[in-house]
């Protein structure tokens, strides 16, 4: 034990094990582990055992020299009253930078102290916050915390949706950061902020509204763009590059955002990205976002234009993941339905892209997505049936399907 707590069945426990143990319990399953009683789930209700901790602290201490590591004394739950006052003085001028450090100290200590800051409205004060700083045209000393402060206490909860879903104010506030080059002198300050104000418009983006989504303007879309580019060149880090993707993938469906994005150049943008990219799960984002670009005809055009456009999909098929594989066999699916000239078929069988759909069908991937590249190789089996990469019996093997 480290921190002992007692139950109000009258047993000790260590905090952090109990408080998992409750955690993970349900209404009926929620009991003593002695003596099986029923135990409220509010972790509140656990009183610390001073003189049981007192006792452990010392033993520690006499046994150092033989390794003991010593237990510092620990930090107990905060004062919802603590937590509403700390809140407040975000939004005073004289205590305002106090208070936000504050609250990332008290974040970086346990989940329990986030989630208090959540549910206490912390939420509501950071975007007063975000959005005094962006009215006064001037980057206020703590916006950095405000911000890495949102994205780390922020939850879906109804009340964080409702104040930022149709916030036009603060999705131009987050954009003026991140087109802002002379916020501070130090360099490193300038990324970090950045990286967390473009973690908090994942944040922000993934529960707007049809309204507000829809009405993202092309300046937007291009400053997503430019972030991608500029990390792809380690301007920032891949949690940006992942953050930018997961924006672009979630606006994509709205209005149209899907034509507006393709319009300022994203999938040559995404190619060159993908091209330099070692990490899977941009490798996922990447992808989901080209078919949805792809099902747009413009979109398809811009894939063909780009020299490796066919060859770096193909390639990845079979390589990176299932969610991968979807998404590439759907773009491909896509192209050769709709923008098969002879030219693009031929590309499609120089690259390898053919012999992908033939690995497709006899490897251990999803029915669908052995029917899909099965529909494809028959839909064009005129121009690749010569192809010595082509069997057959691949075409003829499932004459039902």
């Amino acid at each position: 034990m480290k921190d002992p707590v007692t139950t109000v069945t009258g047993i000790s426990y260590d905090r952090e094990n109990i408080e998992q143990w409750l955690l993970m319990a349900d209404e009926n399953t929620s009991t003593c582990p002695v003596t099986k009683q029923l135990l409220p789930r509010d972790t509140s209700l656990l009183t610390p055992n001073h003189m049981l901790g007192r006792f452990i602290r010392s033993w520690t201490i006499c046994n150092a020299e033989k390794g003991i590591e010593q237990i510092p004394s620990p930090k107990y739950p905060l004062n919802k009253s603590h937590v509403i006052r700390l809140i407040r003085q975000v939004n005073n001028r004289e205590l305002y930078l106090q208070a936000l450090r504050k609250m990332v100290t008290m974040i970086s200590e346990n989940e329990k102290n986030r989630k208090c800051l959540d549910e206490a409205g912390a939420i509501k004060a950071l975007v007063f916050f975000i959005l005094r700083s962006f009215k006064e045209g001037e980057f206020i000393t703590g916006l950095d915390e405000a911000l890495r402060i949102f994205h780390l206490v922020w939850s879906p909860t109804h009340e964080n949706k409702q104040l930022v879903k149709e916030n036009h104010d603060l999705i131009e506030a987050i954009l003026w950061i991140l087109k802002s080059h002379e916020m501070c002198n130090n360099y490193n300050q300038v990324v970090t902020i950045k990286t967390h104000a473009m973690l908090v418009l994942k944040n922000v983006i993934s529960v707007s509204s049809t309204n507000l989504s829809s009405s993202l303007t092309p300046e937007f879309f291009q400053e997503m763009l430019n972030t991608l580019r500029k990390n792809s060149k380690n301007y920032l880090n891949q949690q940006v590059t992942k953050a930018a993707l997961h924006v672009l993938i979630d606006a994509c469906p709205r209005g149209r955002n899907r034509l507006k994005i393709i319009e300022l150049g994203a999938i040559f943008e995404l190619i060159e990205l993908e091209l330099s990219n070692t990490e899977k799960r941009v490798t996922e984002l990447v992808f989901s976002l080209l078919s949805h670009l792809c099902s747009l005809a413009d979109g398809r055009a811009e894939l063909l234009k780009h020299a490796a456009g066919i060859a770096m999909v193909s390639k990845k098929i079979l390589r990176i993941s299932p969610g991968t594989d979807d998404s590439a066999i759907q773009i491909l699916g896509l192209i050769s339905k709709f923008s098969a000239t002879k030219e693009v078929l031929m590309e499609m069988l120089r690259v390898g892209a053919v012999s992908k759909f033939c690995m497709v069908i006899q490897a251990d991937c999803e029915a669908y997505l052995k029917k899909q590249a099965l529909e494809i190789l028959r839909a064009h089996k005129n121009v690749w049936n010569n192809s010595p990469c082509v069997q057959i019996y691949l075409l003829t093997r499932y004459p039902g399907q």
